[in-house]
């Protein structure tokens, strides 16, 4: 068995049993985060049938993924790094949900180009849950005022995204943003990375994004 794939089913043990313990019938899905990895490192996953993966930069998703979900139309391919508005008709091409919608201007941008391509993509609102300066993400202040603009724009907000402030106590922030989650009534929650998952998963996250711990350190 590939190393990446003993990874994977491993993790996907850790959640099960941890959910298990605490009651928990819902498993999230695990979004296995490819950005920097060749597609060597990749197709192992692929192969096993592992079907959601995530890039955070349009260029390289559209060089990678493109003729794989030609071969591979189930593949559903996920946005996760800070997306620039003069990209979005390449993201809108090549991914089926977009993590990180955090202004009007991107979501005005995400909506003119769907009407173009004719697609619909499942979206999250990234919210800056620690209130830092140098995070992407919509204040919690305004989180409200996005979420009604996306509406007016027949957007597809499906749930929040949050990025924890690092070096402190995640599970703070979990909640709250499964709080808003809830108050906004969302179906689905994006939070969780390779360091904190089992949390995440613990607060009903329902994608987890994990990389290093799949395909091993970035270089």
């Amino acid at each position: 068995m590939h190393n990446s794939i003993k990874k994977y089913e491993d993790i996907c043990n850790s959640i099960k049993l941890k959910l298990e313990a605490q009651k928990i019938s819902k498993l999230p899905k695990i979004i296995a985060v490819s950005k920097t990895f060749g597609i060597e490192k990749i197709l192992p996953l692929i192969e096993y049938g592992h079907l959601d993966y995530g890039e955070n930069k349009v260029q390289e998703a559209v060089d990678k993924w493109t003729k794989i979900k030609i071969d591979n139309p189930n593949i559903k391919l996920h946005m996760i790094g800070k997306l620039q508005t003069n990209k979005v008709k390449f993201a809108i091409k090549i991914f089926d949900f977009i993590h990180t919608v955090d202004s009007l201007k991107l979501a005005k941008k995400i909506a003119d180009e769907q009407i173009k391509q004719n697609r619909k993509l499942n979206l999250f609102i990234q919210v800056n849950i620690g209130s830092e300066h140098q995070k992407a993400g919509i204040d919690k202040s305004e989180l409200v005022n996005l979420y009604r603009y996306c509406n007016e724009l027949n957007l597809n907000i499906i749930g929040l995204m949050c990025i924890p402030p690092a070096n402190e106590e995640v599970e703070k922030y979990f909640n709250q943003t499964n709080l808003l989650n809830k108050q906004l009534n969302f179906s689905e929650l994006s939070m969780g990375m390779s360091s904190d998952y089992l949390k995440a998963a613990e607060h009903s996250s329902s994608y987890l994004r994990i990389g290093s711990s799949i395909f091993g350190k970035r270089i």
